[in-house]
């Protein structure tokens, strides 16, 4: 008897935008460009196009570079967010003088969901200033705020938010969290903006009550990066490339060319190679036979049961921690303070 396999509590685990929309999807828009190998695609979300991807009807930004450990890329990634951050603040009628509190939720003892926490320490915080005297022109009252998760506090971060909100009254929020990806391609080399609030947990598979304009009722801008993905991921990604190598060799070895350059040196994923159906059934058989979601979804089946879909960040993040905390915590600073862009 033929196996299925059965899928109605399937559910890829990501948490970006661009991972979930498709051209010529109703209800959803989108626009995307580049700047100096910096990619920027825009979403609107509008109300029809909420139930196809799940995600809430607003404005959505995302912004994918190749190395964050690189000064000069860093330093143009962070002019970019700041850019598209006043960009989102505009579109969503937050005024330039309107104050703010920004949050960064997680944990700082567990590095994949330490970004919140790491990104407030380079915050400018200017509220107690306003509240003492009247600060110079170009500035706006900024309160800043590490929020841990629930699980070490035994509060749900959306009432230890609520509270302060009650006490010090700031016009919008902006939070910042830890994501999810589908891909290992996006793993610390992308950010998302949003005007639609977050779940905090998620990147996890842990959703807690969300924090947003209905739950709180200020207006709450999200700001993530996604950190980690599951072992699924990490596996379909793998024999993805798998594919490519192979069709790479295959190619490549077959140039006269190839006998001057050593063929390691080259990095594969970058070439413009033709994958064969024939070569992923002569390489790994049925499997090879699958389409991705395919491939995916019995990976999933595979791996759930026995508890081995482990959620994993790369080995190298908490050296890049550090830089991902600076692009988010000065870009903020830019967006919100104009001074801050002639100091």
């Amino acid at each position: 008897m033929e196996h299925t396999i059965d899928l109605k509590n399937f559910s890829l685990r990501t948490d970006l935008i661009t991972e979930l929309t498709t051209e010529k999807q109703v209800g959803i828009s989108s626009q995307c460009q580049e700047e100096e190998g910096i990619k920027i695609t825009e979403v609107e979300v509008l109300k029809e196009g909420e139930e196809q991807i799940g995600k809430k009807q607003g404005f959505y930004t995302t912004i994918e570079f190749s190395d964050v450990t690189d000064y000069h890329l860093k330093e143009k990634v962070k002019e970019v967010f700041s850019k598209y951050l006043k960009k989102l603040l505009e579109k969503t009628g937050i005024l330039q003088d309107a104050s703010c509190l920004v949050i960064g939720l997680g944990n700082e003892k567990s590095s994949p969901d330490a970004l919140g926490p790491a990104t407030i320490e380079n915050i400018l915080v200017t509220n107690h200033l306003f509240q003492y005297g009247t600060p110079e022109e170009g500035f706006r009252p900024v309160a800043a705020i590490k929020s841990n998760v629930t699980g070490v506090t035994g509060i749900e971060t959306n009432q230890f938010i609520l509270g302060i909100v009650k006490e010090i009254k700031p016009d919008f929020l902006i939070v910042i969290d830890a994501l999810a990806s589908q891909s290992l391609d996006r793993l610390n080399k992308t950010i998302q903006l949003s005007n639609t609030g977050i779940h905090p947990g998620s990147g996890v598979g842990n959703k807690r009550k969300e924090i947003s304009f209905q739950t709180i009722g200020i207006p709450v801008i999200a700001i993530g990066v996604p950190t980690v993905v599951d072992a699924l991921t990490i596996v379909s990604d793998t024999i993805k490339y798998l594919y490519r190598h192979y069709a790479f060799h295959k190619q490549y070895d077959k140039k006269p060319s190839s006998k001057l350059t050593m063929s390691s040196q080259i990095n594969y994923l970058k070439e413009n190679v033709e994958i064969l159906q024939e070569d992923k059934k002569n390489l790994l058989g049925i499997i090879g036979t699958l389409s991705e979601e395919e491939r995916k979804q019995l990976l999933f089946e595979v791996l759930t049961p026995i508890g081995y879909n482990l959620i994993v960040t790369p080995k190298e993040f908490d050296f890049e921690l550090e830089h991902l905390a600076d692009i988010l915590g000065n870009g903020i600073n830019r967006a919100l303070h104009k001074k801050v862009n002639h100091l």
